[in-house]
């Protein structure tokens, strides 16, 4: 379908509940027509399914202002790399879920330096509790990127949000209404270059895996501002704190 698209023009491809398509293979689904959305309908199980069989199968969007709705993604195999690979401008992921179902994929979605302006909102991460992933999105470059959270839950090494490789500009995180991690590395934001730029918050609601003294860790950034409310818990029975 997105072979018949024509580019900047607007195309839609609507796909039906309860359709699934499985990837066995690196950019096994390509996003590669500018301006096409693919717009999923149904809900909870029934909403169209991309399975991921190969540990290098990716769904890449490669074309500027694609847009990609309501599709759940799931790990047919342990250590799926990175499901989602975006590296252009202007796209759009709009709720969508990323369910492990065998094992754990490795990041969930992979941005590269041309994701400018990216935005990534109502996301779901339902990840293993197992120890697997390193990251439910890994950020490398770009400008302007913007992600909300509906849920994000997993065992998360490096962070719920990594940003690795190269500095970030202008990132805006907010209104993550639950996020989990079950690594004791404890970690919801990190910038592994320490010159990312950006506004974290307001509306953060994190709950950690340890009860020690790590909870102004959970976001570790020195170039971010942090915009309040950001609650931060981390043992069960606790109320969290600011």
């Amino acid at each position: 379908a997105i072979g018949r698209c024509t580019a900047s023009r607007g195309d839609v491809i609507v796909v039906m509940p309860g359709h699934t398509e499985t990837i066995s293979a690196a950019a096994g689904i390509a996003m590669d027509v500018a301006g096409v959305a693919v717009i999923g309908l149904g809900y909870g199980s029934l909403r169209p399914t991309i399975n991921y069989t190969a540990t290098a199968s990716t769904l890449t969007m490669s074309a500027a202002n694609c847009t990609l709705v309501n599709i759940l993604h799931t790990g047919g195999i342990d250590a799926v790399v990175s499901p989602i690979v975006v590296s252009a401008a202007d796209c759009l992921i709009l709720s969508n879920e990323i369910r492990d179902v065998t094992g754990q994929v490795t990041n969930g979605i992979l941005t590269t330096a041309g994701a400018t302006r990216l935005k990534i909102l109502k996301h779901i991460h339902d990840g293993d509790s197992a120890a697997g992933t390193g990251a439910g999105i890994a950020i490398v470059g770009g400008d302007g990127i913007e992600i909300t959270i509906d849920r994000m839950d997993g065992n998360f090494s490096v962070g719920g949000i990594d940003v690795r490789t190269t500095a970030t500009t202008d990132l805006f995180v907010h209104d993550v209404l639950y996020f989990r991690t079950r690594n004791a590395a404890d970690i919801f934001l990190v910038d592994t270059i320490t010159a990312s730029t950006g506004q974290i918050g307001p509306n953060i609601n994190i709950r950690l895996q340890d009860n020690a003294a790590n909870v102004t860790e959970a976001i570790t950034g020195a170039t971010f501002v942090v915009v309040d409310p950001v609650y931060v818990v981390n043992l069960a029975g606790e109320k969290a704190m600011l």
